[in-house]
């Protein structure tokens, strides 16, 4: 049974692997030079993929968070904890394929702009939701300060989206594309939505697995001796 699961693993992350290299390819290759910003502007088949899964991998935060609120699941927490992560280094990767797009197309690293700084936002209230985690030493005390944060952390996933549609911003609310272009960012989409939906799941089963462990190992240690119990019976 873990021969079959770690073949289907390595045969998912293959496939990964795969989609990255044909991607790769057809924005090298095929995707033409956008005439305006030039050989940057292909710096969009990562900066889109990534934006989008960020909102996906904040989203499954914000579902598990609720789950746990109601159920009081430990699971729950762990599907939190894991696509919180993911969600934190994806984001990691809009702000910087941000940046070097702004340098090449507006001359700056940076811009104070409302997607830039509700984006600069989201990424550090998630590092400190993950702080804030590993400063609770109790699991469920843990879970349902997570819980909480969560919920309320993804309020700015929707100011971060709607925010070049309703206030003046240089990004652009929309963006024309040609045939090529529009093929090539839908072939992209593969291989980052692939890589988030498997880093989230590789670290729910490590952290469900590391509970179950923990908790195994809890229920069958030896529990310690009641000397004051055994001092009476020795003096009965």
């Amino acid at each position: 049974m873990r021969n079959s699961h770690k073949s289907r693993m390595i045969a998912y992350w293959l496939l990964t692997a795969l989609a990255f290299v044909v991607g790769g390819a057809m924005v090298a290759f095929y995707a033409p030079t956008e005439s305006t910003m030039g050989i940057i502007q292909k710096i969009f088949y990562l900066h889109l993929p990534s934006a989008i899964n960020t909102f996906v991998a904040f989203l499954v935060v914000f579902i598990a968070s609720i789950g746990y609120l109601i159920g009081r699941k430990a699971w729950w927490d762990d599907l939190a904890a894991a696509a919180a992560k993911v969600g934190v280094l994806l984001c990691s990767i809009v702000l910087l394929t941000g940046m070097m797009w702004a340098k090449g197309a507006w001359g700056t690293w940076w811009t104070w702009s409302p997607r830039l700084t509700f984006s600069l936002l989201l990424w550090l209230l998630y590092v400190v939701y993950l702080l804030t985690r590993s400063s609770v030493d109790s699991r469920q005390r843990k879970a349902m300060i997570s819980a909480v944060y969560g919920i309320v952390a993804f309020l700015d996933v929707p100011l971060v989206y709607l925010s070049a549609r309703l206030l003046p911003d240089v990004h652009p609310a929309s963006v024309a594309v040609a045939p090529q272009m529009e093929l090539t960012l839908a072939v992209c989409f593969i291989p980052v939505t692939l890589l988030n939906i498997g880093i989230i799941a590789a670290g729910y089963v490590r952290a469900t697995r590391a509970r179950e462990h923990q908790h195994s190992e809890t229920a069958t240690s030896p529990r310690p001796m009641n000397l004051q119990r055994l001092g009476g019976a020795a003096r009965t």
